[in-house]
């Protein structure tokens, strides 16, 4: 089985790095085009073998990728057509079935309850989607969540099935000989208590909520910020004006997995080990893959929304705690973990229901029902 997955951009973003590891784990030739930014995680697939494209779209209106893609989609004589993030399920779907394909299927990543990738839910917005999504096969949404919000969009529910994203769990187990290598790079000292948060900084993630709660906070409590985005700058101005700004790291963009070495070029989960503590203040996500990550590092977790963990099985527990969004119940919750130290880190039984094995064998069996064909064929 020959297919491709077309997506916006690949940048170092949830949803971008979900598609490297999801082609790591799916054994189908699989290509990748994407419409904009072949950033970081195109490198990464690059360095994996998989084939990369950069289609050159130069904005939402270049309606000139369309007969462009629609023609590499056609000469690639793919069988299935994957779509992931809103322009790319919007140009892809239409391309491939310009193109001949009738197996084409879409992953929601980011459907919020009022924003899609940081744009507000107008009806224009809707109106597009839903257009492209009638020309798929199937809509697979990360989450319970996502699922009901695509049904009050006007998605039948029939063509939904809920895939949820994957991690690799091994990768975020605690090492606790990375702890100290890995603060040392940022300069955090030992005896640190460290507040992560990861994401792109936009304000949607509202990590602004993160620096308020550290003022609050005694000094040797630190906050360390894995990500990059428009917001940095604000971020730094207001760590200044609440006079915390020694007192916060901004470590950049980190991929999930370093080719560098994670003591010398830390990545995500080498990041995670010099964590005591890990804080989602977004009201509003699909997901939310950094919080398992957290979980499959053992790490306490306060969140203010997060689909992975409130749409688990009842029988499943973490730790993750959910509070209010304000800056007072973060810095609240935080004294009561740091009164607790020492801590044990053993992975969360969540984090494991949510493996990217299991993930990829979701795809398989649903890249099989929109084929039409046997299982023999989706193991090609």
């Amino acid at each position: 089985m020959r297919t491709l997955h077309v997506i916006t951009g690949l940048g170092t973003g949830g949803a971008e790095q979900q598609l490297r590891l999801l082609l790591r784990h799916l054994p189908v030739h699989s290509d990748v085009v994407t419409l904009t930014n072949p950033g970081t995680v195109a490198r990464g697939l690059t360095a994996d073998g998989i084939r990369v494209v950069h289609l050159g779209m130069t904005g939402n209106r270049d309606l000139g990728a369309l007969p462009r893609l629609t023609k590499f989609v056609r000469d690639g004589r793919y069988d299935l057509v994957h779509t992931h993030l809103y322009r790319a399920c919007v140009y892809g779907r239409f391309a491939a079935r310009l193109a001949g394909v009738r197996a084409v299927v879409a992953t929601e990543h980011s459907l919020g309850e009022s924003r899609m990738e940081g744009r507000p839910l107008s009806a224009g917005v809707r109106a597009l989607y839903l257009a492209g999504e009638r020309v798929g096969r199937a809509t697979l949404a990360v989450s319970p969540s996502v699922a009901e919000r695509l049904v009050r969009w006007g998605v039948p529910r029939h063509r939904i099935h809920v895939v949820p994203n994957g991690i690799d769990v091994e990768r975020f187990a605690h090492d606790p000989a990375l702890r100290d290598p890995t603060r040392h790079v940022f300069g955090l000292h030992r005896d640190d208590f460290v507040i992560g948060g990861v994401g792109r900084l936009v304000p949607g993630k509202r990590f602004d909520v993160l620096v308020r709660a550290l003022a609050q906070l005694p000094d040797y409590v630190r906050l360390l910020l894995v990500g990059d985005g428009p917001e940095e700058q604000r971020l730094r101005r207001l760590a200044q004006e609440l006079g915390v700004v020694r007192r916060v790291v901004f470590a950049g963009e980190r991929p999930c997995a370093s080719p560098s070495g994670r003591v010398g070029d830390p990545d995500l989960p080498a990041l995670m080990n010099a964590m005591d503590l890990f804080a989602s203040p977004s009201d509003e996500e699909a997901f939310g893959l950094a919080v398992v990550e957290a979980l499959a590092s053992g790490l306490p977790v306060l969140y203010v929304s997060c689909p992975a963990v409130e749409d688990l099985p009842p029988h499943l527990e973490s730790a993750a705690v959910r509070v209010p969004g304000d800056p007072e119940s973060f810095a609240r919750q935080a004294l009561r973990i740091v009164a607790a130290r020492p801590f044990g880190r053993t992975p969360s039984p969540a984090a494991h229901h949510y493996s990217i094995a299991r993930s990829a064998e979701q795809h398989l069996r649903l890249y099989g029902a929109a084929l039409g064909g046997s299982d023999s064929r989706v193991r090609e």
